[in-house]
Formats: C-alpha cells, sequence, structure tokens
C-alpha cells in the first residue's frame, strides 16, 4: 500500500513539474506574437510566389534559428525546390464565327506552351448538364486526355467566374505527369450550342518559379533514424478580390495557427532535450494550390524512417468537442490517436475522430502524401469546417481567434506526443496507397 501511495505520488509531482514547465515555455506572449507576425498585412496573405510568403520564411527561419534548430538539409533553413508553372497569355474561342469575349472562357488541364484546335483535331465539344454538380463534373472530365471544347449554362456563372479568377495567375504543371499537351479543356460560359465549327487558339508563357519549405531539426539521442515530423503550412491565399474594403486574405486560423504550433513545439522540445528520436519542424509552401511543398518534403526523406507525423492544421477557434480538445483525420487508420490520448490521461484536454468523414480532410492536407506511403501521419484540428464563415476569407483575421484554445491545443499536442518522441511508443503504419 505505501508503496502503491509513493508510486502515485512521484506520477503526480512529475505531472505537476511537467505542466509547469510547459506554462513557462509555451506562453500567451509568445504565441500571440508569433501569430500576429505571421497574419499582419506586411505578410500580404501569403500567397505562393509573392514577396508576402518570402517575409514569412524569412521571419519562420529566424525563430528557428532562435530556438536552436538544426537546418534540415544543411544550407540554412529553407528548403528549396521549383516548380514549372503556365503563364495565359492569349486565349482566343471562336464559336461559328463569332468571337467570344475573354471573360467567358476557361482553360483547365492544359499543359503546352501552344495549343491550336478545332472540331476536326480534337475530341469536339460537349455541354455539360444544368443539372448536375459542376465541380463534379469537371473531375469526370480531367480524368481523360482531351482536347474538347465545354460549353457550360449559364446557371454555372458564379463557380465558373471563381475558377476562372484563380487560374488566370496560371497553372503549375506536374511534371511527373506530363501529358506532352494532348490534354486541354476550354471551357466556355453562355453559349448553348456549336452549329458548325469552333476554334481555339491558346498561348502561354513557360516559367520556372521557386518555392521553399522552411524546415529545422532537433537530431535524436538513441535513435537519430527515427524521425518524428511537426508541420503546418505557412501559405495563404494572398491577395483577393472580396466585397469589403479588405483584400488581403491574412490567413490567421489557415494556418498561421498550425505554423504558430510548429515553432511553440520546437522551442519547447528543444528546451526539454530529451527526445530519443530526431524531431523535424517543418513550415510547408503551396498547401494551397496543389500541397506541393509537402510532396517535395516527402520525396526527400524515406518514409519507412518517418514513425509518426504530427501536421497541425487550423486550431484557431473551439472544435465541435468543445473546450480543451481537438481532433485527428484519419484516427480509425493507425493506433495515432489512441497513443496521444493514452498520454493525457489525468489531463483535461481531449483528442477524438474526425467528425466531419464526408469532407475526406485526411487526403486534404499536407500529411496526405506520407500517409499514402505508409506513414502514421495525420492532421490535428480544431476547425469546425461545416460552419466555419471566416474560411478562405479577407475576414481570417487574428481578432477572430480563440487564443485560449491556441494554447491549450498546442499543449495539449506536447503532452500527448510524449512517448513518442521518447521512442517508448511506435504508431501502426497506414496502409499504402496503390499507385
Amino acid at each position: 500500500m505505501k508503496k502503491t501511495i509513493y508510486t502515485l505520488l512521484v506520477v503526480f509531482l512529475a505531472q505537476q513539474a511537467f505542466a509547469q514547465d510547459i506554462d513557462k515555455i509555451i506562453t500567451r506572449p509568445y504565441v500571440e506574437r508569433l501569430i500576429k507576425t505571421l497574419s499582419s498585412d506586411e505578410m500580404e496573405g501569403r500567397a505562393t510566389y509573392s514577396p508576402g510568403i518570402d517575409k514569412a520564411a524569412n521571419f519562420i527561419a529566424a525563430e528557428f534559428k532562435s530556438i536552436g534548430l538544426k537546418p534540415l538539409e544543411g544550407n540554412g533553413y529553407r528548403q528549396t525546390f521549383t516548380k514549372k508553372k503556365l503563364k495565359p497569355v492569349s486565349t482566343q474561342v471562336s464559336i461559328d464565327g463569332k468571337d467570344i469575349p475573354a471573360e467567358n472562357i476557361l482553360v483547365y488541364g492544359n499543359t503546352a506552351e501552344t495549343q491550336v484546335f478545332d472540331q476536326s483535331n480534337s475530341a469536339g465539344w460537349i455541354k455539360l448538364d444544368p443539372a448536375k454538380p459542376f465541380n463534379a463534373q469537371l473531375r469526370a472530365l480531367t480524368k481523360e486526355n482531351k482536347k474538347q471544347l465545354v460549353l457550360v449554362d449559364p446557371k454555372f456563372a458564379d463557380v465558373f467566374k471563381r475558377i476562372r479568377e484563380y487560374l488566370a495567375q496560371g497553372a503549375e504543371l506536374d511534371e511527373k505527369k506530363s501529358d506532352n499537351g494532348s490534354t486541354a479543356f476550354v471551357l466556355v460560359l453562355g453559349v448553348d450550342t456549336v452549329a458548325k465549327d469552333f476554334r481555339v487558339n491558346l498561348k502561354n508563357k513557360l516559367e520556372t518559379l521557386t518555392l521553399f519549405n522552411v524546415a529545422g531539426v532537433i537530431p535524436g539521442k538513441s535513435k537519430a533514424k527515427e524521425f518524428v515530423v511537426f508541420s503546418g503550412h505557412y501559405d495563404h491565399l494572398g491577395i483577393i478580390k472580396s466585397g469589403d474594403t479588405d483584400s488581403i486574405a491574412n490567413g490567421a486560423d489557415d494556418d498561421a495557427s498550425g505554423t504558430t504550433a510548429v515553432i511553440a513545439l520546437a522551442k519547447y522540445y528543444k528546451k526539454l532535450n530529451n527526445n530519443e528520436r530526431t524531431l523535424i519542424f517543418v513550415a510547408f509552401t503551396a498547401e494551397e494550390i496543389g500541397g506541393f511543398g509537402a510532396k517535395h518534403f516527402s520525396e526527400k526523406l524515406n518514409p519507412d524512417e518517418v514513425v509518426a507525423m504530427f501536421n497541425i492544421e487550423m486550431i484557431g477557434k473551439d472544435s465541435k468537442f468543445g473546450k480543451n480538445t481537438a481532433f485527428i483525420t484519419g484516427y480509425d487508420k493507425s493506433d495515432f490517436g489512441k497513443i496521444l490520448q493514452k498520454n493525457l490521461e489525468g489531463t483535461e484536454f481531449t483528442f477524438h475522430p474526425d467528425p466531419y468523414p464526408q469532407q475526406n480532410l485526411f487526403y486534404r492536407s499536407d500529411n496526405a502524401t506520407l500517409a499514402a506511403l505508409g506513414v502514421p501521419a495525420h492532421t490535428i484540428s480544431t476547425d469546425q469546417i461545416d460552419s466555419d464563415k471566416y474560411y478562405h476569407t479577407v475576414k481570417d483575421e487574428f481578432e477572430t481567434l480563440d487564443v485560449d484554445n491556441i494554447l491549450s491545443t498546442i499543449k495539449g499536442i506536447a503532452k500527448s506526443a510524449n512517448s513518442i518522441i521518447k521512442g517508448t511508443d511506435t504508431p501502426t503504419r497506414i496502409p499504402k496507397l496503390s499507385n
């Protein structure tokens, strides 16, 4: 009996000391400074390829350096790579001898600098069914390599214009899946039929652009070749059109909150200095335009050496489960969540399975690439995605966040990861996706 009481006392005192340490390291002023800086107007919404994202990368790298992280690749904290991008120069479409206004043309899936086609050397033309969802029909089309004219009912004007505005900035090319210019879907709004013929003439400029993740490392002691990754994406939408006077999409929750968590966790684990496994802290670029940062990062690692990935996305508000809670995407795909919850026994914080399975969130964030390779890579979030009125708007600003929620979530992650970073727990692998 005395031995049992003594053991319980030791555990209690250890938990108290742990709590005191974390409260001294991850403080409210520290977290507020990080989020306010990342979501400030000075960062101009952190759009990929913009001067604003360059400023954000410099800020994150400076934080990693002040914490004492080692650069991931030995040449600074930036993990640099390039993407090829096609930017429209001119787009001309005529139907039955009549030129179509540029604002009524949307080009999707093209990978060639020049495309010229008509009825004789293409798959001809079709019209989308106005009774079926626009996005579903577009996705179905792009599964085939075709050059085709696609007529769009005026009913779809809003979604047509949103996609057109987005693609007007250019489209990144997946060089591994190049179709050598065999695909181009040219959508025309407001034309009902093609009576005789049509002609399409597309000219684009091919650019090579530089992107960069920001990554730092705390080397492991006894299990240095086993990696635990903490990640969040630091890019957002940049400057967008809105009905408001404000045009900067600051992305405070999406995902300055997650990036802040990554930096704060790096500071905490560096202070603790008890990680047996190597810890990698990475802020990903280009999540909003295709997850290119996470894909590049994944290609540089042996997935068999990655023990777990904590991807943190949008933790700025209470979750559906209330205070001191968060959810884990893909909860049932490994025992990652069960390990985290076991480590939180005796605390007020709890993790839950993803309450939005219909949103397919597990494969919509930066955890997806490593998860597809078998890594227990999961996203932790608190966002009520089905009702978040600030998501992808200019109103996603610091003032809309609950800093207490961010603090409790960061600390919950820190405590729950303890046995994984010490090497005493290893999450089960996720079944690999077939190519």
